[in-house]
């Protein structure tokens, strides 16, 4: 595939690093990471291969809902830096080729917001149809409390306003009436600002909340909700043609499809794959390829300007309320047995290195697959040296701890004393001690290394983001065997789910006597024979298959 013909579309085959500016380094010392200490380490994530870094919220906030809960859309959190600071970073950034999108979380602003201060002030305050009241909660209103250890009902009586406000998360954070033409408005001029600034992009918090209408008065006689993601898209693309807006979106396929724009393609440019993501980890429970292959045959084919985003973690809970009661179960009998482990019923608060006992083998299997099936592979921050969580934490925020540079004090994250950074540090045999950026810098058989491997390997195989996609039929039935083909080149993908060696027989259509499968994970090549190819996995194995025709000229 030329290059040429795809450098428009960069976020195909990007690879995206989501980050905490909070908790990645403190260039300071005062114990909170900033855009100076995030500018520093662009070098390093550079090295690594990511082309496009995910900012977490760097808004002004309270902090009650780690940056979530937004004050000013428009500024920068002070313990994080300024303005200036972030638009330094952005420099540094692109003078390495990597792009940059950040959280755009406009579903609701915090109650500490100069909006709903206003709008709660009085009932002719120009703020107060920003938000959503009513006199008394609606039988007939949205239902489903998102945090249900924390809240009970989706509306909050506010003494001074004399009504109740919706919200579909925390109290302290007040719907926003997408409704109102001011707040669609305000909300493209956040777009506007930002991009004018640097970003190339949003990753839209909470899509489906964003475009809940069913708490307006007049919610009946209000258009297509999605008439609206429409328009964002369209601004995006006037504003700048290289942006992207990346869904979160945990809905089944089909609905999941219509966020997209359908075949259109005329809504968000990527949306998360939730389905395949639970339906990995129920895999990974099983020992048996069968859920991910299953999800992956349903998973429909995205339109042709837009693209799946795949992710083996995020920074909430790990969510598998797409998998029936007893999936669940087995998910968490597997990986989070202790309660402690589990959060709202529906998801873990670990991180996959700790879930998988730090198996190496395993825990390299599954990058390998996040790295070679379709879409964009989206990492969070520490996941390429095998961080993991720090259950003393309260709630999603166990995966939300310092990066581990180093083994020096505080992992190398902050020059500050221990009781000042802004999270706590993993203890334990995942802490700074035993798994840290360093010293994986420069060992050939570290974690680090082999994401290193797989992301240079993954940029070199454009059929893998802009391939068609088979799931292989075969009688090994722990094994998911999978090609991607485009524009002549073939590549074939075996990853072994089980604990023990196994060897399985593919049939390869199009696949020519003479021609010769070259390992892009290893040095060794494998003959085809009668269209058929017998493949060798060791325990949790992987392998990387690039057909290689007579005469063909091929350098890794």
């Amino acid at each position: 595939m030329r290059l040429s013909h795809t450098a428009d579309l960069w976020w195909k085959n990007a690879v995206i690093y989501c980050l905490d500016v909070e908790t990645f380094f403190d260039g300071n010392g005062d114990g909170c990471g900033d855009f100076n200490g995030l500018a520093q380490r662009v070098g390093y994530l550079d090295e690594m291969g990511v082309t496009c870094i995910w900012l977490m919220p760097f808004y002004p906030t309270p902090d009650r809902d780690d940056g979530y809960d937004i004050t000013d859309f428009y500024g920068v959190d002070r313990r994080l830096g300024t303005n200036g600071e972030l638009v330094e970073f952005l420099r540094v950034a692109r003078d390495r080729g990597i792009r940059v999108i950040a959280d755009l979380v406009v579903n609701h602003t915090s109650d500490q917001h100069p909006w709903f201060q206003s709008a709660r002030s009085s009932r002719e305050s120009p703020h107060r149809d920003w938000y959503v009241w009513r006199d008394e909660p609606p039988a007939d209103g949205p239902e489903g409390v998102v945090f249900p250890d924390q809240e009970k009902s989706l509306w909050e009586y506010d003494e001074k306003a004399g009504q109740y406000y919706l919200h579909r998360f925390y109290k302290h954070q007040p719907d926003l009436n997408v409704a109102n033409p001011a707040v669609r408005d305000e909300i493209v001029r956040v777009l506007g600002y930002w991009l004018h600034l640097g970003l190339s992009g949003f990753r839209v918090d909470a899509v489906p909340f964003l475009l809940e209408t069913g708490g307006a008065l007049d919610a009946k006689e209000l258009p297509d909700p999605h008439e609206y993601l429409r328009d964002l898209r369209a601004f995006l693309s006037r504003r700048n043609g290289e942006a992207v807006l990346l869904g979160e979106v945990n809905l089944p396929y089909p609905d999941t499809m219509r966020f997209f724009g359908d075949e259109d393609g005329d809504e968000l440019t990527m949306c998360f794959d939730f389905i395949g993501m639970q339906r990995l980890y129920l895999s990974l429970a099983r020992g048996e390829a069968a859920p991910l292959a299953e999800a992956l045959r349903e998973r429909p084919v995205q339109p042709k300007d837009g693209h799946w985003a795949t992710f083996v973690r995020n920074h909430d809970e790990l969510t598998l309320d797409k998998l029936s009661k007893k999936e669940r179960q087995e998910v968490f009998d597997a990986f989070g047995p202790e309660k402690r482990m589990q959060l709202y019923d529906r998801g873990l608060r670990r991180r996959l290195p700790s879930m998988l006992d730090g198996d190496l083998d395993r825990i390299r299997m599954v990058y390998s697959l996040l790295f070679s099936m379709p879409g964009t592979p989206v990492l969070f921050y520490g996941e390429e040296i095998g961080m993991a969580e720090e259950l003393s934490v309260e709630g999603r925020n166990a995966v939300r701890t310092p990066m581990q540079w180093s083994d020096d004090d505080n992992g190398g994250f902050s020059t500050a004393d221990p009781e000042k950074l802004s999270a706590p540090l993993v203890r334990g045999d995942f802490g700074p001690a035993k798994v840290n950026a360093v010293s994986q810098l420069r060992d050939p058989d570290s974690l680090l290394s082999w994401m290193k491997l797989l992301i240079r390997r993954y940029r070199e195989c454009p059929e893998l983001a802009w391939g068609r996609y088979e799931v292989l039929t075969h009688d090994a039935e722990q094994v998911l065997a999978h090609r991607a083909d485009q524009d002549g080149g073939t590549v074939v993908a075996l990853h072994n789910f089980a604990d023990e060696p196994v060897e399985v027989t593919l049939r390869l259509d199009g696949i020519e006597p003479g021609d010769q499968l070259v390992d892009l994970l290893a040095d060794s090549t494998t003959p085809v024979e009668d269209g058929h190819v017998t493949v060798r996995l060791g325990r949790y194995g992987c392998r990387w298959l690039r057909v290689v025709k007579p005469g063909e000229v091929f350098v890794p």
